[in-house]
This record gives structure tokens, C-alpha cells and sequence, in this order.
């Protein structure tokens, strides 16, 4: 039995009398397919999650804490409609930059803190007020989600290609078997009658 699975399997690519062009090709589209799927899914998933982390490691890297200080009294927090609150609201604090610029800014602060409380900001290499970077965890999580994506995607462009092809062939198939009814047919039906 097993031969029989594995003949019915490989029958396009042995010489056979009734093997067409159009099997030849359905053969190669879905090798070329699983190939694409076996070898460029998990290359494209290692490339991309490379280039994520890479690039969020960078983002890490380039931003920095510094001391800001309130400006303002920061407002009393407005209870959600389920009644809970963040504690954090936004306020204007003031910071220095590298350079020795003092900058002045927006950022969430704990609320009810008074003018002059002392509180921490990220910054870019300009002294320019940036959000929090990513921790190691969320960078991880992030390159392996882009690396995932990238692999399905390839996974889904391969099989959408494959379904087009076998489409076509299909098509193909099918006229052809019409020309060829169209020659023959005429000349059986005469016998039938």
C-alpha cells in the first residue's frame, strides 16, 4: 500500500502516456511552493524579527531618564465611569537638556503632586521629551510577533500563488478538454446513434 500512496503521489513527475504539460507545471508550482514555505517562511521570520529587535534595542539605547521637575500643581485625576483612576495625570514639567537648554514639556505625573516636586522623564539625544522605551520583555515579544507575521505571510503569499497557479491550470485543463470533445465528439456520436 505504501508504494501505491507514494506512486500516486509522484505520478507527475514519471513518464506517462497520459501525463499532460499542465501536470508537469501543477508539479513544480507545488514544489516550488512547499519550498518556499519550508526554507523562505522561517527566513523571512528570523530577518524580521532580527530587524524588530534590532531596531527597538536601538530605541532603547538612544533614550535616556533624566530628572524633570512640576512646573504646576498637578490636577486631581477625573474618576473613569467605572470609578477607578490611573493616579498618573499630565502636568508641566521643566528639565535640562545635554547641551544645558532648559526644555519644558508635558509628561504624566502622579496626581496632586505640588510645583516643585522632582519626577523623571525620558529624552532623546537632543534633550527632546520622548515616551518610555520598551523593556527587554515588550522587545522580545514585539520581534517575535514581526518574525511570526513575516512567516505567516510568506506561508499565505506561497499558497495564495499556489491557488492562482492551480487555477489557471485548471482553467487550462478544462478548455483544452473541451477543443479536444469538440473534435471527437461528433465522430462518437455518430456511432451511438
Amino acid at each position: 500500500m505504501g508504494t501505491q500512496v507514494r506512486g500516486r503521489r509522484l505520478w507527475r513527475w514519471r513518464r506517462n502516456p497520459l501525463r499532460r504539460r499542465s501536470d508537469v507545471i501543477e508539479a513544480w508550482v507545488v514544489l516550488v511552493t512547499g519550498l518556499v514555505m519550508a526554507v523562505g517562511g522561517p527566513a523571512a521570520g528570523v530577518a524580521a524579527g532580527t530587524a524588530v529587535d534590532a531596531s527597538l534595542r536601538q530605541e532603547r539605547a538612544d533614550r535616556h531618564r533624566v530628572p524633570a521637575v512640576l512646573k504646576e500643581d498637578a490636577p486631581v485625576a477625573q474618576p473613569a465611569a467605572d470609578g477607578s483612576t490611573t493616579g498618573l495625570v499630565r502636568a508641566i514639567v521643566r528639565w535640562t537638556g545635554p547641551d544645558g537648554t532648559v526644555h519644558t514639556g508635558t509628561a504624566r505625573v502622579h496626581e496632586g503632586s505640588k510645583a516643585g516636586t522632582a519626577t523623571e522623564i525620558w529624552t532623546d539625544g537632543r534633550g527632546s521629551m520622548v515616551q518610555r522605551p520598551p523593556t527587554p520583555e515588550q522587545i522580545a515579544t514585539r520581534a517575535v510577533l514581526a518574525g511570526t507575521s513575516a512567516a505567516a505571510g510568506v506561508g499565505a503569499v506561497s499558497l495564495a500563488g499556489r491557488g492562482v497557479a492551480r487555477w489557471r491550470l485548471d482553467r487550462a485543463r478544462t478548455q483544452e478538454w473541451g477543443r479536444a470533445w469538440a473534435e471527437v465528439g461528433p465522430r462518437w456520436s455518430r456511432h451511438i446513434r
